[in-house]
């Protein structure tokens, strides 16, 4: 009977023993997005887009006040059907450029969105793929509402995973 306690506790330590241990890590979400250099291109077209569609707008607005201006000086020689006709064609002109504006800035702001989405997807994506790769059990999140609250330092992958992602050497200064 004693023999048979001793060979189950045996197989008991040694079912144990070969159960998988789960690796886990964590990444700053943040950090790992808003440091991809993809993630930074798209930042500054899009920049670049934008202001150059509001320098354009700003030149249209610019011509109109001229045009706004020019019949200020000259509406009170017109005769009032003259004046009307003209103040109907210049408020027309107006929500014109109103409409315009709201939709180039529409425009650059779906471009923009459907581009961060994209590349978010793609981060998530690498990182699921590290973690099949590198054989983790779990890869945790952390925002700036701190879903992880503490962890170790070596369970860091955020600087591993950016410096793969961006696609340099890994350096000797590089959280392990």
């Amino acid at each position: 009977m004693k023999k048979i306690v001793c060979v189950a506790s045996a197989l008991l330590i040694l079912a144990s023993c070969n159960q998988q241990i789960e690796k886990t890590g964590y990444v700053n979400n943040t950090k790992v997005v808003s440091e991809f250099k993809e993630m930074k291109v798209a930042q500054e077209k899009w920049t670049k887009k934008n202001n150059e569609v509001r320098a354009e707008l700003e030149e249209k607005a610019k011509q109109f006040q001229i045009e706004v201006q020019g019949y200020q000086s000259i509406m009170n020689s017109m005769t009032k059907s003259n004046r009307e006709k003209k103040e109907q064609e210049l408020m027309t002109k107006q929500q014109g450029l109103q409409r315009e504006q709201q939709a180039r800035m529409q425009e650059i702001q779906q471009g923009s969105q459907t581009e961060i989405d994209s590349i978010i997807n793609k981060v998530k994506k690498y990182i699921e793929n590290y973690g099949e790769k590198n054989g983790y059990t779990y890869i945790y999140g952390d925002t700036e509402t701190s879903n992880i609250l503490y962890g170790k330092k070596e369970l860091n992958l955020t600087e591993k995973i950016l410096t793969e992602l961006n696609g340099k050497e890994a350096d000797s200064t590089e959280t392990k």
